[in-house]
């Protein structure tokens, strides 16, 4: 039996994660977290009965705790309560799915506490893989990617030396305008924006998508988790994504992971790693797969990417304003308050404005998060 938490079990990646753990009864879950959708997290303690169910919100945390009164299970709230379910004595693993920086110190204390962790999470690594990293090295702890190009990328490298990497091929479906032109971003909507062609995930992150912010965060944290130059990452667009991303080596081998878009695929792998599983779903047909086609991601038009490695190679806390930024202009966004391009917009300011602490502290990156959001409220 294998005991699992979930940072974030409401969300896209967070109910797929269940959705395996059904289907899998060597899989326990002992902890669940959520920002504050109480209604869906009630449903989940009922059916799982984990030992401490962990709710952002603080006000929400009450009244799931009168809710669930009739039920063993703790119920914690507010930042101390994230983290108390990241250090879960019962767990083994933390599945970190939960959007945002809220993720980085729950995700720092699991570390410290000896759990691996199955990475969900972008900004942990985009805003403070040079604390985690270091950090899950000296504690021994795995950090398994879950993100299917980071995964397909680990699947890739299995049984490989690190060394002889010539280059890490992160393959992007383009998101749902791939070939409109800057004019024409202008005036899309949130509903287009929310249509991605191939996987359904949340809102923010097919936002992400269509932007190409999404990529360049992958970017950022491909760096870290296997130790490369940004010069070693190189962005392909590959419109149906089948091949979810490649590994050259330094013989001009390229080994790629394929498959249907189904984020349950790397979930599952990173919970039972190095062990694979059965799996239900679709399977790739290549009697009628009669084509791969690939492009170069357009980078004038799509301003995240360029963006986000601009943002990479200057570093320090570079990357965090990058981040706050957008996920501060995303909100806006979906709200209907800026349209599409005024995302690239606020994150070019927010960048421009920025001084960079060379190697932050997390107490500097909350602070430059804090600030950064703080400057764009202001402003919007």
């Amino acid at each position: 039996m294998k005991n699992i938490a979930i940072l974030g079990s409401t969300g896209s990646i967070g109910t797929q994660t269940l959705d395996i753990v059904q289907r899998n009864p060597d899989l326990n879950v002992v902890g669940l977290g959520a920002g504050r959708n109480i209604d869906l997290l009630e449903k989940q303690i009922r059916e799982f009965k984990p030992v401490l169910a962990a709710v952002f919100d603080e006000q929400k945390a009450e009244e799931l705790r009168i809710r669930v009164a009739d039920t063993p299970t703790k119920i914690v709230s507010g930042m101390e309560g994230l983290i108390e379910l990241s250090v879960l004595p019962e767990s083994e693993i933390l599945v970190t799915a939960i959007v945002g920086m809220i993720g980085i110190r729950p995700t720092i204390e699991a570390i410290r506490a000896g759990k691996d962790i199955a990475l969900a999470n972008k900004e942990t690594l985009v805003t403070a893989g040079h604390l985690i990293m270091p950090l899950a090295s000296q504690m021994k702890v795995s950090i398994l990617p879950v993100d299917s190009e980071h995964s397909a990328i680990f699947q890739a490298l299995h049984g490989e030396q690190r060394r002889q990497i010539s280059k890490l091929l992160i393959t992007a479906s383009g998101g749902p305008f791939r070939g409109r032109t800057a004019e024409e971003l202008e005036h899309v909507t949130v509903e287009e924006t929310l249509k991605h062609p191939n996987w359904v995930m949340g809102q923010k992150i097919t936002v992400d998508s269509a932007t190409l912010v999404n990529k360049g965060l992958e970017v950022m944290e491909a760096r870290w988790l296997f130790d490369v130059d940004l010069s070693q990452i190189q962005v392909v667009v590959q419109p149906k994504s089948i091949i979810h991303s490649m590994v050259e080596f330094r013989d001009g081998a390229v080994i790629a992971q394929l498959g249907t878009p189904d984020m349950r695929l790397p979930i599952q792998y990173a919970l039972f790693y190095p062990e694979r599983r059965y799996l239900d779903g679709d399977r790739l047909d290549f009697r009628t797969l009669k084509e791969i086609t690939f492009e170069e991601p357009d980078m004038k038009t799509f301003l995240g990417l360029p963006m986000a490695i601009e943002a990479a190679e200057k570093g320090g806390s570079m990357p965090t304003v990058f981040n706050a930024a957008n996920e501060a202009a995303v909100k806006l966004f979906l709200e209907r308050k800026i349209g599409f391009t005024d995302i690239y917009r606020i994150i070019r300011s927010s960048m421009d404005e920025h001084h960079v602490i060379a190697a932050p502290a997390l107490d500097e990156i909350l602070a430059v998060e804090r600030e950064t959001r703080d400057r764009i409220e202001s402003r919007w």
